[in-house]
Order: structure tokens, then C-alpha cells, then sequence
């Protein structure tokens, strides 16, 4: 080499110790990896899986169809709130085998007390093998925004069935004598002197058919509530029954108003008995500690037929009522800002797997039911006379009998529209006869209150109309038929939706209406206990000696 340098050859010893080192770096790789693979296991297994990939930001998912999908899938609803809906367990079973082709698995998560502006979340859960080999995660509102809880969610899972710690609302019930509520429809099962309630929800009589139907949301709340604690309660509740009206949100008064007034005013004899069960409640709750303390702002009564509870209801007016509209009540007795409006139950039955199509339903506007109405049914003489000429309207005379709920039932079915008119009272089981049949709803009665309005906009399956409108010549006909195809469509669609809000039934189901009344009645509890509390403030003086404030004066 230039220069007299002497070449060196690299050292054996050198090269060794750079492969050792090599060799000792892949090694830390792979244990770091496993490390990862480790803590990663650990979070699948405790089942948080999902909000540590969140956080590491990392990852990929195993369906990439699935990948860019949110977390929480809201489904159409049309609500005002934009809630998500919650999912039973019954119907969880049923959507996982429409789902089964995505590989997705859904969980319910229901909302606490400290989490209460969720109503619900479905959280999508990417898996990577069937539904049958992966078991739905249950995310717990533990582990919602704003928790202080650093518990895994597998551990603070509850077991299926009514929990008083997610429950929106704390009910206390009165035990009021059999006779006011189911006595009244099994007498034999419910004597005088025997126990008031029953052992079990198989113990539970049947509603009375027919109309009686229709206003029978004192039976369907007394039975959630009845059986909220019963420990072979194995669906959610909104509502729980608590011991104490201390503790409780609001307390039930459980008088079978509807089904008092139904049953002993259509005969003479009986009409006393009627007034009487009034009398009897009105003096046992002026009796109780629990009215006294509040006044009755806390307490809630059903009073859903018109003519119910009719004599007393403007003593007891303080009280929370559950009516179906506001047409027989003074507003001092009765209001929106008080009281609650539920729905009818519909007493035709529910359209189960409806397929049809827009050119399935031939009639365009349906309507069956007495034309001759008193008070604000006027109209329905007036539009009569307006439509009864117009082609693909059907607008009849019908009745209550078995016959007349099968052509309804039939009739609704076949039409693209069906008309809801005020009766002697704003509202009636028309709209909800409806909706069951998933026919568009024209409603025309201005002073019409809907129940959960605050939660769901009708005007995506509704349409309005005003009177004056309606009776002009053909405004209603072309006001039809400016809906086309995609819009009934939609329309039709949201019907399907919205139909589980309407449904009574027993065990109570999420977002039924029994749900739904519960979460209306809690959304008045702030409001009361405001006023409550503001009413309170000066208490203690009026319990001051009047001598005392006499010196002080």
C-alpha cells in the first residue's frame, strides 16, 4: 500500500462480537413484540379491547368493510334528540341473524344516573369469525365519557332483568286495596283480605278485550312496576319500584281509573261504584305522609279515558296525570307542562312482516269509523260531505264490532293514507290503529298533543293538516297525491321504525310505550323537584311560634 501503511485484516474476534450483538437486538424486537402481542391478549380478554386500540391508535381492523364504521351505530330513528336507540336481548337475538353476514356483533350499554345523556349506545364490535363462535360484548356505562371507574367492564356486567342502579326513575307504589286495580278484572283471584299483589308475572290477569283496550295504560304500568322487583324479572326497565317514598322520584297511585269509569258507568247500578273508588282515593292519599310532604307534585295518576277519575281529578290536580289528549280538562286541572300525553293502545294488531309496496296499497286515503261526532268531531260530518265523491277514498260508517276491526284492520293495510279526524275529543285510536298498520297517518285536529313529541319528530311519518285546509274542495286529495313514490317509501319505512313505541306489552321491552312513558314521566321529575325544593325554602319559619315572630315584628 502507498506509503509503507500496513493493511489490517478486520479482527475474527470483532465480527463475533457484532453478530452477538445482532443477534441480542432481534431478540429485544421479539420480545418487545410479544410484550405488545401480551398487553393486547390481556385487553381482548378483559373486554376492552376496543377503547385500547382507540387510545394506542394503531391497529387494524379484520374486515375492512368494517373499518371505517363508527362505534356507535345510531339507528334511523327520527328523533328530535337524536338518541340512540336501545336494544333487548330478545331483539338482539333477532338482529344477530340479519347481522350474521357482516360478522359484526352488537352490545347494549344503558345509561346510569351519572351518564344520563345517553338514553343508550350500540357499540359495532369488528370480529373475525362467526357470531356463533363470539360471544356480544356487553359495554358497561362504567366505562362511558366522564367514569371514574377504572374497573373492567366484564366486572361491573349485571346480570339480565330490571337493576334500581341503571333504572331512570325510582317509583314508590301505594298498596292500595285490590279492588282499585286488579280486583276490578279478576275478583276471584284478588278477593278482599288477600294478598294485593301478584306472586309472579304468570299471576298477572288479562286486560278486558275490545275497546276497553284502548285506554289501558294504568294496567301496563302497574304491571312493569309491579314486577320491576321480582326476581324472575329478566328484561330492563326504565322504571323501579322502591320501599320508600323517601327515596323515590315519583310515586304511582295504582287506580284502574279507565277501567273503573268503562266498567260500572255503562249500568245504572254500578255508576256509584265508580264515584266511590274516586272518593276512596282521593281520602287515603290526603291521608299519606308522602302527599302531605309535597302536595302531590310527585305523584303520578292515570286518568287516560276522558271521562275517568272525573270527579275528583280537580281535587287531585296537583298531581302528575297520564292522559291522552287535553280536551275535557280545564288547563289548571290539565296540561302540557305537567302531565304526560301516552298513547292508545291500538286495538288493531300489529302488521307483522309487512312487505307491501306503494302500488301494493291500491286505496289512497282510508277511513272507517262513526261520522256523526259531537264537539270538535264536527269536521268529520263537514269532510265527509268533501270526500265521500273523490276516486281511491274510502270514507265509511263503521263499528266496534268483530266484523268492523277485521275490515279496519284489513282497509288500513291496503291504503297508502289513512285519516286520523278529532273525535269528541282532540285525539283517538285511529292514529295508532295507524301506525300499527304502518298506513301514513293524515292527521286534522288542531289542538291535537302527541304523546313523546319531545323525542320524535312526526312530520317523518305523519302528515298535518289544518281544518280550514282540509275542508276546502280537493286540498287534501292533492295534497296525496304531491307525495310520490321515494317519499311514501321513506315514510313507510320510519312507520316500521317508530311502531315499537307504540306497542304495550308485557315484559316491557326498551323504547316500547311503556318504555317511553316511563322516560317521559322522568324527564318532569327535575322540574318538580325544583319546585319542591323552592317551596320548601321557608319552611322551618312557618313552624316558628307565631308568638316568637309576633316579638320579633
Amino acid at each position: 500500500m502507498p506509503g509503507g501503511g500496513k493493511v489490517e485484516t478486520p479482527s475474527p474476534v470483532s465480527s463475533e462480537l457484532v453478530n452477538q450483538r445482532l443477534v441480542m437486538m432481534q431478540a429485544r424486537s421479539s420480545y418487545v413484540t410479544l410484550a405488545i402481542v401480551s398487553l393486547i391478549s390481556i385487553f381482548a380478554l378483559s373486554g376492552s379491547f376496543m377503547f385500547a386500540h382507540d387510545s394506542l391508535g394503531g391497529g387494524s381492523s379484520p374486515d375492512p368493510a368494517l373499518e371505517e364504521q363508527p362505534h356507535v351505530a345510531y339507528l334511523s330513528y327520527p328523533s328530535k334528540l337524536g338518541y340512540p336507540l336501545q336494544v333487548s336481548q330478545a331483539h338482539e337475538h333477532e338482529t344477530s341473524q340479519q347481522l350474521s353476514s357482516n360478522s359484526e356483533s352488537l352490545g347494549e350499554k344503558r345509561s346510569t344516573n351519572e351518564t344520563d345523556r345517553f338514553d343508550a349506545a350500540i357499540l359495532d364490535v369488528s370480529t373475525s369469525g362467526s357470531l356463533e363462535d363470539n360471544q356480544r360484548m356487553m359495554i358497561s356505562a362504567e366505562l362511558l365519557p366522564n367514569s371514574s371507574s377504572s374497573s373492567s367492564s366484564s366486572s361491573r356486567r349485571r346480570p339480565p332483568g330490571c337493576d334500581p342502579i341503571t333504572a331512570k326513575l325510582k317509583v314508590f307504589m301505594y298498596d292500595l286495596p285490590s279492588e282499585f286495580h286488579y280486583g276490578m278484572i279478576a275478583p276471584d283471584a284478588f278477593p278482599a283480605g288477600k294478598p294485593i299483589w301478584p306472586k309472579n308475572s304468570s299471576d298477572i290477569p288479562s286486560y278486558p278485550g275490545g275497546l276497553y283496550q284502548q285506554h289501558s295504560p294504568e294496567f301496563w304500568l302497574t304491571n312493569d312496576l309491579v314486577t320491576s322487583n321480582m326476581p324472575d324479572r329478566q328484561t330492563p326497565c326504565t322504571a323501579f319500584r322502591v320501599d320508600s317514598w323517601q327515596t323515590a322520584d315519583v310515586i304511582f297511585v295504582p287506580f284502574f281509573a279507565s277501567l273503573s269509569y268503562n266498567r260500572y258507568s255503562s249500568k245504572p247500578e254500578f255508576k256509584r261504584k265508580n264515584a266511590q273508588l274516586q272518593q276512596e282515593v282521593e281520602r287515603f292519599l290526603k291521608n299519606q305522609p308522602a302527599w302531605q310532604a309535597s302536595g302531590g307534585y310527585d305523584h303520578v295518576i292515570v286518568i287516560h279515558h276522558p271521562n275517568s277519575m272525573d270527579r275528583m281529578r280537580h281535587v287531585l290536580h296537583h298531581a302528575m296525570f297520564v292522559v291522552a289528549d287535553f280536551g275535557r280538562y280545564s288547563s289548571h286541572v290539565a296540561n302540557i307542562n305537567k302531565d304526560i300525553v301516552a298513547p292508545y293502545k291500538h286495538v288493531i294488531p300489529s302488521f307483522h312482516d309487512d312487505h307491501s309496496s306503494f302500488d301494493d296499497r291500491t286505496t289512497l286515503l282510508f277511513f272507517q269509523g262513526a261520522i256523526v261526532r259531537k264537539e270538535g268531531g264536527i269536521i268529520r260530518q263537514k269532510l265527509y260531505e268533501v270526500l265521500k265523491q273523490e276516486p281511491g277514498i274510502h270514507f265509511e260508517a263503521g263499528n266496534t264490532q268483530r266484523d268492523g276491526f277485521r275490515s279496519a284492520t284489513q282497509g288500513m293495510r291496503a291504503s297508502k293514507f289513512c285519516l286520523h279526524l278529532a273525535g269528541d275529543t282532540p285525539s283517538s285510536n285511529r292514529l295508532f290503529d295507524a301506525i300499527a298498520s304502518h298506513c301514513v297517518p293524515v292527521i286534522i285536529s288542531d289542538d291535537l298533543e302527541l304523546p313523546f313529541e319531545e323525542e320524535l319528530d312526526y312530520t317523518r311519518f305523519c302528515l298535518f293538516v289544518k281544518a280550514k285546509d282540509a275542508l276546502q274542495k280537493g286540498f287534501v286529495v292533492q295534497l296525496l297525491q304531491s307525495v310520490d313514490r321515494t317519499e311514501w317509501t321513506q315514510m313507510w319505512n320510519t312507520l316500521q321504525q317508530v311502531h315499537l313505541h307504540f306497542t304495550y306489552q308485557h315484559p316491557s321491552q326498551p323504547n316500547d310505550a311503556v318504555n317511553m312513558v316511563w322516560k317521559s314521566i322522568s324527564r318532569k321529575v327535575p322540574s318538580i323537584k325544583f319546585f319542591l325544593h323552592k317551596q320548601n325554602r321557608f319552611v322551618r319559619l312557618k313552624k316558628t311560634p307565631t308568638s316568637f315572630l309576633a316579638q320579633q315584628s
